[in-house]
């Protein structure tokens, strides 16, 4: 993840901006959902699958996806994996992706760990 505009330096709180990459085939998250934040995505590049409430979505570069607040969500890359940008409003969920960085790059798909750290940034895991 590469935030280009977030936190309360940037944007006051109100919104965060970032890029997310990578290379990894199948889940890149667990299904959660987030009561406070409200998040849109922008397919830069690669195949991604998204489950927004009950309803799968093939997302190529060019397809915005919209996740309202309180509705459950995962997302999971195709081969190779691939790019796209997020937004996150308001702004604050960033801090949950350090935290999750500091303990290893598969603690963002290990269901208790994310669950650890997400109670405190509003990114409540959900049974699929």
């Amino acid at each position: 993840m590469r935030v280009l505009a977030g936190g309360d330096a940037e944007t006051g709180g109100a919104f965060t901006f970032t890029e997310f990459a990578g290379t990894a085939e199948g889940p890149w998250t667990v299904p959660h959902l987030h009561r406070g934040f409200e998040e849109s995505f922008f397919i830069l590049d690669g195949l991604f699958t998204f489950t927004v409430g009950d309803e799968p979505i093939e997302a190529t570069p060019g397809t915005y996806i919209l996740v309202p607040r309180g509705t459950a969500h995962m997302i999971s890359a195709a081969e190779g994996g691939g790019r796209f940008l997020a937004l996150m409003v308001p702004g604050g969920l960033e801090e949950m992706f350090f935290a999750l960085g500091g303990l290893g790059p598969e603690a963002i798909r290990d269901p208790a760990a994310r669950a650890a750290i997400a109670a405190r940034y509003d990114s409540i895991p959900v049974n699929p």
